[in-house]
């Protein structure tokens, strides 16, 4: 089956290199999101997708929009059979969905209809989900309703963050991906309409989104934080510097962690650091803080960054 992959971000990778080893499969094209810029010398940055299609020397397109001419003439040119979408990053309109034989799939990170949207690891994680997964689905003109090829199930770890989950789910995804790619090729596979029940959203997050809200009860913190990393990344304000923060862990007072007791009665925000060991008060008890990263500096162990900002014993973060 000649193929049609369109996505950006490294979770995709996976995907397109699973399709470019298949025997059964030739990528004919790619459709990425255009070159940023980055740096002093603002040096355009091909996304992990093109890379991989540039070092397997596929033509690769980078339009503005889906919409725009060119990406109908291309799937002309090509001559293509499916289009298979991993985080691409942008809408597909009618027209394009309907310009190949067997239309286009989605690899989805969320077990449909839960989740549907831009961010559902994400979601997944702040919502305190056990389990998640991912959809292959048929793309249609709705956000992610259409009907499902397959699904596989995957566990949340306690510690997880939305980059070591989003990981896991893209490597087992790829394997999936290419086996739906076969049975579809196959006329094996038909998919099967959403249930209706359990639809659930999960927007685009911001950088606002990112920040700690510390009224918050800790639990909701510690998720909120694991969700947020590493992209856009957790952040709290010390004065009138943006702090970043890494996975925290849930202290009980009764416990001991890294060698101290976790402080009582600290109030929202506030900061109580230790020889070993950083607190912050929260809604409910305190969190342990795992890695600052001060505005312009490296990510540094908490105790570290304690000793290095010569805290007072009065700062609350905000």
């Amino acid at each position: 089956m000649r193929v049609v992959f369109a996505g950006t971000p490294q979770p995709a990778v996976p995907t397109l290199q699973a399709l470019i080893d298949s025997d059964e499969h030739q990528v004919v094209g790619v459709i990425t999101r255009p070159d940023t810029v980055a740096g002093r010398g603002r040096t355009a940055v091909r996304s992990p997708i093109g890379r991989l299609a540039d070092e397997h020397a596929l033509e690769v397109l980078t339009p503005a929009k889906m919409s725009d001419p060119e990406v109908t003439e291309a799937l002309n040119r090509w001559n293509a059979d499916l289009g298979v979408v991993v985080a691409y990053g942008g809408l597909i309109p009618p027209a394009v969905l309907g310009a190949l034989p067997y239309g286009w799939i989605n690899l989805h990170f969320s077990l449909l209809p839960a989740w549907r949207g831009a961010a559902p690891v994400q979601a997944a994680l702040a919502a305190g989900d056990e389990l998640t997964g991912a959809s292959v689905f048929a793309l249609e003109a709705g956000l992610d309703t259409g009907p499902v090829f397959g699904t596989f199930t995957e566990r949340i770890q306690d510690s997880d963050t939305a980059g070591e989950l989003l990981d896991r789910l893209a490597d087992v995804g790829a394997v999936f991906t290419r086996n739906v790619v076969d049975g579809i090729a196959a006329d094996e596979l038909s998919p099967v309409p959403q249930d209706a029940d359990g639809v659930s959203y999960a927007p685009k997050i911001t950088v606002a989104d990112a920040q700690v809200r510390w009224n918050l009860p800790s639990h909701l913190i510690n998720r909120a934080i694991r969700a947020h990393t590493p992209a856009p990344g957790a952040w709290t304000q010390l004065g009138e510097a943006r702090i970043k923060l890494g996975p925290v862990l849930v202290a009980d007072h009764h416990e001991l962690v890294n060698g101290s007791v976790a402080p009582k009665d600290l109030a929202p925000g506030q900061i109580s650091a230790g020889k070993k060991a950083v607190y912050v008060g929260t809604a409910s008890g305190a969190v342990q803080l795992g890695w600052v990263q001060p505005p312009g500096k490296k990510p540094l162990a908490a105790a570290d960054w304690a000793r290095g900002a010569r805290l007072q014993g009065e700062e609350h973060f905000a």
